[in-house]
């Protein structure tokens, strides 16, 4: 790990995209890739924590050479190639000739450029990825003896959080001035990791739950990556308080979820995954019940919409064993609901009325203070919501939309991306059900929030209604909701 003593001696220099790897990658996607690379590794013998994060680093530039057990593997996928001929920089070209020095000088007083940058120490995740054969079994990265942080770049981001208040370290992370913010933290002294990052850590969960409820994901998802690379710069540099560590741990593992879900809404299912991933490695590492059955219910729900069924089951069953013993009704009935959305993915009817019906009478027991934090969104309008979405996957659009209009009607109005999600399920629901200018109704409310609203759930929800309207274009306001939306800009 590295120590908060380290400081680099190398002068600051833009990374240079390694467009040689970016080829071998051909049309795999960053996921994909990631699990080539795990199964390769698998074959030889080696551990390494590869994800689509990881794969964008390297493609990116930020690690110029990688750790040996990733320079094995990589030789073992492309045999007859060198480092060189992947587009990574000789080991001694990055090392430099004075790190060779350095290398048995105490660490305290360490300042080679190895050290620095970390780029021949691994430059692993803080996580590995779920095994996508087992996505409930995440390979314990934690435990290998190579797995370090690109320090360079924690030193930067671990700063940025320890410098300022909560509130502001948050705004900055997620502001255009993110990095000269950062950059100019660098400057500024380093201390132990305390109390004061713990709480800068949860006003960034807070303040992206809030931002998202408001506005939605797209526009969100890419500033969201600096706070949650400080998060888990700040579990590398560790604390002397359990407490302290502890706090932590929750904070990046609710980050990792909120960032999926940024992901998860932007339509990015991969990236989602990996997030999930990382969360559910971190509850597991930190032994936190709340955290794990977290990342349960998000990776069901993003196993449903993934057209996963089975596995969304099967995640809502495993939250559910944790949660029991945390004592919130609300929190089981949403777990209920996640797993009746994944019987409704399976045509099990039965499955998921029993489900359904648990849901609603949890539900009725009211809040209570075991009920965690992120759950602020879960009241009545996200429970008619899901229950919607479970009748319009299994058919029922005149149930399911009677459902969404209430969910419509009962959201706080501040929280104008889900009123815009509510409203796009029941236009959709109507359209499929037969009643096509009621739909195209619908569909303009929501298209008069779109400018409010940077969701591709909605808007894929929204277009996939329209794609239904069209053979009746003659009903009343059908066409002008056409033609709205085929005018309407798409997010990039």
């Amino acid at each position: 790990m590295a120590s908060s003593e380290l400081t680099s001696s190398q002068p600051t220099r833009p990374p240079r995209p390694n467009f040689a790897f970016r080829q071998l990658r051909g049309q795999r996607s960053p996921a994909e890739f990631a699990a080539a690379v795990r199964r390769a590794a698998r074959e030889i013998g080696e551990l390494v924590s590869c994800d689509a994060r990881y794969v964008g680093r390297v493609e990116a530039g930020e690690i110029r050479c990688p750790n040996y057990a990733y320079e094995r593997v990589f030789l073992h996928m492309f045999p007859g190639r060198t480092l060189t001929d992947l587009g990574f920089a000789p080991r001694s070209s990055v090392r430099g000739r004075r790190a060779h020095a350095d290398e048995d000088a105490p660490l305290a007083r360490t300042t080679s450029p190895a050290c620095a940058t970390g780029e021949t120490q691994g430059a692993h995740e803080p996580y590995d990825p779920l095994n996508p054969q087992d996505p409930y079994d995440p390979c314990d990265a934690y435990g290998t003896a190579q797995n370090h942080e690109n320090h360079e770049e924690s030193d930067v981001l671990r700063r940025a959080f320890m410098t300022g208040g909560g509130a502001t370290v948050a705004a900055a992370s997620l502001s255009p001035l993110g990095l000269a913010y950062e950059a100019a933290a660098a400057e500024r002294p380093v201390r132990r990791v305390g109390g004061r990052e713990a709480d800068a850590l949860e006003e960034a969960v807070r303040r992206i739950r809030l931002l998202d409820d408001r506005h939605g994901a797209d526009g969100l998802y890419r500033r969201a990556a600096a706070p949650l690379r400080a998060a888990y710069a700040l579990l590398d540099a560790g604390t002397t308080r359990q407490a302290t560590s502890d706090r932590l741990h929750a904070g990046a593992g609710e980050l990792a979820i909120s960032v999926g879900w940024l992901a998860h809404d932007s339509g990015r299912f991969d990236d989602a995954r990996s997030h999930y991933a990382e969360a559910l490695a971190t509850a597991r590492m930190a032994g936190d019940p709340a955290l794990e059955a977290h990342a349960f219910c998000n990776t069901s729900f993003l196993a449903r919409d993934a057209g996963r069924p089975r596995e969304a089951v099967r995640a809502a069953q495993a939250a559910q064993r944790v949660g029991r013993s945390l004592g919130s009704s609300r929190l089981m009935s949403l777990l209920a609901l996640r797993e009746a959305g994944g019987w409704a993915g399976l045509a099990d009817r039965t499955g998921c009325e029993q489900s359904l019906a648990r849901a609603h009478a949890l539900f009725e027991r009211g809040r209570s203070e075991s009920d965690p934090e992120w759950m602020s969104f879960y009241g009545e309008a996200e429970l008619e919501v899901l229950e919607a979405q479970c009748w319009s996957t299994l058919g029922n659009w005149q149930r399911a939309a009677r459902h969404a209009g209430r969910a419509a009607q009962l959201q706080d109005p501040h929280f104008t991306r889900n009123i815009a999600l509510y409203t796009a399920q029941l236009a959709d629901d109507l359209a499929r059900g037969g009643r096509p200018d009621e739909a195209a109704a619908a569909g303009m409310r929501v298209l008069d929030l779109l400018d409010l609203v940077q969701s591709s759930r909605v808007q894929t929800m929204l277009a996939g209604t329209a794609r239904v309207l069209l053979p009746h274009r003659r009903a009343s306001g059908v066409s002008a909701f056409l033609e709205r939306h085929a005018s309407t800009p798409r997010p990039a």
